[in-house]
């Protein structure tokens, strides 16, 4: 079977990756996410991993966060071998995409229903690398060469 990690920051983006739950069944697949007390509450429900939350308050706490979560990114994909990783966003998202893609995983990002006009940070930086690149609203596909239009998750 195939090994898919699905990876997106807590909150909406979660929301977003969630909506994909009929596809966690076809395939070996491992849940990332934030740790919160939200989050927490699905690892019953889901295979699931957790990386930091860094709430961006406190500078150095959030550069530290930043790197702690890096490197669980490279742990989490060493350990879980994923052949795909599929992303909604945002930055542990990101993380996981190019991990993932330095170890020979393919990259499959659906950029956030909030982004009407233009690509998110995340979304610009994984557009570069990504194997697939949907979007969820007609004029982003029509605006950025790679990017298909899914229609939306929510």
């Amino acid at each position: 079977m195939k090994k898919v990690m699905f990876a997106a920051s807590s909150g909406g983006h979660l929301t977003e990756l969630l909506k994909l739950e009929e596809l966690f069944n076809e395939y070996d697949y491992v849940l990332v996410t934030e740790k919160t007390e939200v989050t927490d509450k699905l690892k019953d429900k889901y295979k699931m991993e957790f990386v930091k939350y860094g709430p961006c308050r406190n500078k150095i706490k959030y550069v530290l966060t930043i790197i702690q979560n890096l490197f669980l990114a490279i742990k989490l994909v060493l350990k879980y071998k994923p052949e795909t990783i599929v992303s909604t966003g945002a930055q542990v998202g990101g993380f996981f995409c190019y991990v993932g893609k330095f170890f020979g995983a393919k990259v499959v990002y659906i950029e956030t229903m909030a982004k009407i006009k233009e690509l998110s940070g995340t979304g610009n930086n994984v557009y570069k690398i990504a194997d697939k690149f949907y979007v969820q609203w007609e004029g982003l596909a029509e605006k950025y060469e790679k990017a298909e239009y899914l229609g939306r998750l929510i």
